[in-house]
């Protein structure tokens, strides 16, 4: 995208801007089911930005422009806005002003300020709302300025979705519609409006491609005892789908139709409503003769929790994702000193291997390969004209991931490619201190996220070192590869580690220019013991599949402890995944997976 194209851009919108009389208009990076990744025809952020980073919001003035985006992506926004009229402010960090306060300070008493409100969480709008009303501020939240100023945007997808047979889901619709009622009635709430895509293909066993790596389909339901329907585009459904919904109990409704359906909702309606998991324009469109019941999110907690049919999904998944790896990073051991490798290339070869397997649908997110210095970029994507060549020397960066028609993956390992230098050796060792660390966790019922995090810090921390970006999010079966509402981070989060949550483990070090760390695995939580006085404690079960490279650790800077842990581990990979192997591809994993 040409900076040029931006400035113009820029022009429009403020025309729009004028015309409307608006002093300010804020562009999140959501869509109307408030998706981290949304189907083109909402990516108004990076439309008017230039920015193309999952996360990160706009803000147009009249004469002023920016960016708030957090750690994991400022030195890509840092090249992408260069010169585009738009600033950088990096959240959390010393001196950035927090978005709303600058807000007001441009827009002044009286001015007003713009927002689609169908692309906004209502649970923002309405804190926004607050804070502008304190200050003399009219919030506007009617207008869409990218239907009028973005020519040639793309039009809502037309992709048929695919039901997903019980024999992988682990649970019908039908089920999963009954526990959401009663969950439902503890609230006195009479009906639950849906608007999140993953939970929608959670609860009605479908999947979709209307959104790039994300295996959904652009959709709203509504569920209630009297009736539980799915609004989506006719377009999109074989006669085979419709049947398997209609036999479980499913009304399908045109995509449109939800604001009308919700507009007319009986008087007296209970509405249960997630202030955070509803577009502002949806929330608004029920009735007043109706009551809102605010209500947790109960669907993301349910699909959070995996069953035991979609762990042993994950388990397989990851047994054809780690054949793969072998033979990719066979291939890049062999490859890397002749000479021909660049990030892209290991993008697209990684893409092959996991090509290969049984039941692969595609890649889970958009692959990162870093060699050096594009290691420190945390969301780093590389493109054929800027692509680094891969030489026999340093640390490379791979983070990855694929989705199987039995469930997700995503994987860190970072490789010595050649020669390291004694740093990259101890921030390496670091790293995967806080790694184990957090493997071999042992903590109490109700523990949280944020409660274990020092774990996978404290070497880190110990040594002046630190990252910026979260320990662990949630993974999707065969879904989203970020969900919640659990995740292990810094930043409280009330949502307690249970059973069958399936979550990241990956600790790492970025030093900016010169190269980045990071080593991930996915962790399953489950019981360890039930005790007699101090009640269940649970553990971790870590379930990705894959040598974790030797070569750059310090072995004296590990301790018995987590030396045993490295070969168990080790162990665990060879046995899991020789018998997929041929000769020379077990005898490599032999190698790569002996003790140390």
């Amino acid at each position: 995208m040409k900076k040029e194209q931006i400035a113009d851009r820029l022009s429009a919108f403020r025309n729009f801007m004028a015309e409307k009389n608006l002093n300010a208009f804020i562009v999140p990076s959501t869509d109307a089911h408030l998706s981290e990744y949304p189907p083109t025809a909402w990516e108004s952020r990076k439309w008017i930005s230039g920015f193309t980073g999952s996360a990160g919001t706009a803000v147009i003035t009249r004469d002023k422009a920016g960016v708030w985006t957090d750690s994991r992506y400022f030195l890509q926004a840092e090249n992408e806005l260069a010169g585009t009229g738009l600033d950088l402010f990096k959240m959390g960090q010393a001196g950035t002003p927090d978005m709303i306060s600058w807000i007001i300070e441009q827009t002044g008493k009286e001015g007003t300020v713009g927002i689609d409100g169908l692309v906004f969480a209502a649970s923002e709008a309405e804190a926004l709302k607050k804070r502008l009303d304190a200050k003399g501020i009219r919030l506007e939240t009617a207008f869409d300025p990218f239907a009028e100023i973005w020519e040639g945007r793309p039009e809502l997808p037309k992709n048929k979705i695919f039901a997903l047979e019980e024999s992988i889901t682990g649970e019908s619709t039908r089920s999963k519609i009954g526990r959401i009622l009663g969950e439902l009635k503890k609230d006195d709430a009479d009906g639950l409006i849906v608007v999140t895509l993953d939970a929608i293909a959670w609860i009605f066993n479908v999947r979709g491609n209307d959104v790039e790596y994300n295996p959904v389909a652009v959709a709203y339901a509504y569920i209630s005892e009297k009736e539980t329907a799915l609004f989506i585009d006719p377009d999109k459904l074989t006669g085979e789908v419709a049947d398997t919904l209609h036999s479980q109990g499913v009304t399908l409704k045109n995509y449109t139709d939800i604001f009308d359906y919700i507009a007319s909702l009986p008087e007296g309606t209970r509405v249960g409503v997630t202030g955070s998991k509803i577009n502002y324009k949806l929330l608004q469109t029920i009735p007043d003769s109706c009551t809102v019941v605010p209500v947790p999110a109960i669907v993301d907690l349910m699909k959070s929790r995996k069953n035991e049919t979609e762990l042993e999904g994950f388990r397989n998944a990851m047994v054809k994702d780690g054949v793969a790896l072998v033979k990719f990073y066979m291939w890049l051991e062999k490859a890397v000193p002749e000479g021909n490798v660049t990030e892209v290339t290991v993008e697209e070869k990684l893409r092959e291997f996991r090509s290969q397997q049984p039941l692969y649908v595609g890649e889970s997110f958009g692959t990162i390969a870093g060699y050096e210095g594009n290691g420190a970029i945390v969301h780093y994507h590389a493109i054929p004209e800027t692509a680094a060549k891969v030489k026999p020397e340093g640390l490379l960066l791979i983070d990855s991931g694929a989705q199987f028609r039995n469930g997700t993956t995503d994987i860190t390992r970072t490789v010595a490619v050649g020669k390291l230098t004694d740093q990259m050796k101890e921030d390496y060792t670091y790293v995967l201190k806080g790694h184990i660390a957090l493997a071999t966790a042992l903590y109490p019922e109700g523990t949280r996220g944020s409660q274990l995090d020092i774990l996978a810090r404290k070497a880190l921390w110990d040594n002046l070192l630190t990252y910026g970006h979260g320990t662990g999010h949630g993974i999707g079966h065969f879904l989203n590869v970020h969900e919640g509402p659990q995740n292990i981070r810094t930043e409280e989060n009330p949502t307690v580690l249970e059973p069958g949550m399936v979550t990241s483990n990956e600790p790492g070090v970025y030093r900016t220019g010169q190269y980045g760390i990071r080593i991930e695995n996915l962790i399953v939580t489950r019981v360890h013991k039930k005790t007699d006085d101090f009640g269940t404690f649970y553990d971790f079960e870590t379930i990705t599949l894959c040598p974790i490279d030797t070569k750059p650790i310090v072995k004296k800077l590990l301790t018995k402890k987590e030396i045993k842990w490295l070969n168990h581990y080790h162990e665990l990979v060879f046995d899991r995944l020789k018998k997929h192997l041929n000769k020379e591809e077990k005898a490599w994993l032999k190698d790569k997976t002996k003790a140390i």
